[in-house]
């Protein structure tokens, strides 16, 4: 493996990804999955005025619940917010958009972002003027569907149990979750890593993400934050 296949950076060479008024995706389902050290970095670096993709809002101290807590994201696109309840007091307040979209849905949304396919149908929410309000139908067969459109964003950041400096990733059980995808989806997919070894040490087998989804690697400090079940 050449030296310019190498992906690890520092945590300064990421900065320039990343900016006011950006679309980011985000890996985690309550945190567990989610970049802790990029997340940190983030809160520094005052990037503001987001448009987020991901299953959910976190808690207000844990995972990208913290950006929102801090006021930092305009729009949120998540199968749901309930663990957050600084995020419900936002939306109602007229301060956060909140585009909710079913776990289900919002997986195969990404994914198709990720194939490059401009939508799916689904004959979810064909009968909720909530789920489909503003939606596109199409009829196939005779039959209703709502079209759910793909989605994409500039910047995705996952995290990973371990990577070889080409970018291949393996994930720690329910950590993989949407990582997988959303590294997909991304125009530039930065992988927070526990740990990196050599090009080639990797199984073929063990390996979920290719390396070439990924664009930059950086190296974990580990999880910062107190978990919703643990007890002080």
């Amino acid at each position: 493996m050449s030296a310019h296949h190498n992906k690890m950076r520092l945590y300064e060479e990421i900065l320039p990804f990343f900016h006011d008024e950006m679309t980011m995706m985000f890996g985690g389902f309550g945190g567990v999955g989610s970049p802790p050290t990029m997340i940190s970095h983030l809160l520094e670096w005052g990037v503001k005025d987001l448009t987020i993709i991901g299953n959910d809002t976190g808690f207000p101290h844990i995972g990208i619940g913290q950006l929102v807590a801090q006021n930092r994201v305009k729009k949120v696109i998540a199968s749901h917010i309930g663990s957050n309840p600084i995020a419900g007091r936002l939306m109602s307040e007229g301060k956060l958009e909140v585009e909710f979209s079913p776990q289900g849905i919002l997986a195969e949304r990404i994914r198709a972002g990720g194939v490059g396919l401009k939508g799916i149908i689904s004959d979810i929410g064909v009968d909720d003027p909530y789920l489909n309000k503003g939606k596109t139908f199409v009829e196939v067969e005779g039959e209703r569907f709502v079209f759910e459109t793909a989605l994409v964003a500039e910047v995705g950041i996952v995290y990973a149990k371990k990577a070889d400096t080409f970018g291949n990733l393996v994930y720690d059980k329910s950590a993989r979750n949407t990582n997988p995808l959303i590294a997909m989806a991304s125009d530039i997919t930065i992988v927070e890593t526990e740990e990196v070894v050599a090009y080639g040490e990797l199984h073929p087998e063990e390996i979920v993400t290719s390396g070439v989804f990924v664009d930059h690697i950086v190296l974990s400090k580990g999880v910062d934050w107190k978990w919703a079940w643990e007890t002080n």
